[in-house]
C-alpha cells in the first residue's frame, strides 16, 4: 500500500514565520493562487492519486486536501493535529530568542514542554499511534493508497517513529505543500513489524 504524507499550504503565520500549532489558521490568498498557477503550470499532476484521505481537522489541512483532491471525501483525525506551542503560540524566534524558557527549550533540542503546551514526547506519541491506527484500517479495507494531509510536526514525528531508515526527529522537515511518500507491506504490518518502507521526498 501507498502512503503520502503532505505537510499543508501556507498559512499567514507560517509567511511570518511564527510558532502556529493549535491556532486554527486558514490557508493565506498568496499560498492557494501559487498553488492554482503551479496546477495550470503542471503538465501531470502534482501529487501522486490515492483512494483515501486522512486529514487533521484543522482549516489549514482540510483546505490543502480539497485543494489537491478536490471532490474526493476527508475523513478527519483529531490526533494527528499540529502539537499545541503554548504561550509561544503565534510568536516567532525573534520574539522569543531572549527569554530563559525559550533558550532552555531550544537548548533541549525541543524537547522539554512548552510552557503551557503539550509535552513533546505525548506529541510525538499520540502522532505515531494515530498513523498506526488508520494503516491497519486501511489494510482491513484493501485500500491500495492514503494520504495523510497534516502539519510539519505530525510528519517529522511519524517518520521519525515508523520510517525503516532511523534518522533523528528534524531530519524530516518539509516544507508547506511538500512531503513524503512510502510504502506498507501487509506482511509487515500483520506480523507486528510496523514501520513504513522505502520512505522519498515527493
Amino acid at each position: 500500500m501507498k502512503i503520502v504524507f503532505i505537510r499543508h499550504l501556507k498559512t499567514p503565520g507560517n509567511e511570518k514565520r511564527q510558532y502556529i500549532g493549535r491556532t486554527d489558521e486558514d490557508l493565506s490568498e498568496q499560498a492557494v493562487e501559487e498553488f492554482k498557477l503551479r496546477q495550470e503550470k503542471s503538465i501531470g499532476e502534482l501529487y501522486p492519486p490515492v483512494q483515501r484521505i486522512i486529514a487533521s481537522p484543522l482549516k489549514r489541512c482540510i483546505r490543502t486536501a480539497e485543494l489537491i483532491y478536490p471532490g474526493q471525501e476527508i475523513c478527519t483525525e483529531l490526533m494527528l493535529r499540529e502539537c499545541d506551542f503554548g504561550k509561544y503560540e503565534q510568536k516567532t524566534y525573534e520574539d522569543l530568542k531572549d527569554e530563559p524558557e525559550y533558550i532552555r527549550w531550544m537548548e533541549s533540542g525541543g524537547m522539554t514542554a512548552f510552557p503551557g503546551g503539550e509535552d513533546q514526547t505525548a506529541f510525538r506519541g499520540r502522532c505515531v499511534d494515530s498513523v498506526k491506527k488508520w494503516i491497519s484500517r486501511l489494510l482491513s479495507e484493501e485500500a491500495d493508497s492514503a494520504a495523510f494531509i497534516v502539519h510539519g510536526g505530525t510528519i517529522m514525528a511519524v517518520l521519525s517513529g515508523l520510517s525503516e531508515d532511523a534518522h533523528e526527529f528534524y531530519h524530516w522537515q518539509v516544507e508547506n505543500g511538500g512531503g513524503y511518500v512510502a510504502e506498507v507491506s501487509r506482511g509487515d504490518w500483520e506480523t507486528g513489524r510496523k514501520v513504513l518502507r522505502k520512505v522519498k521526498r515527493l
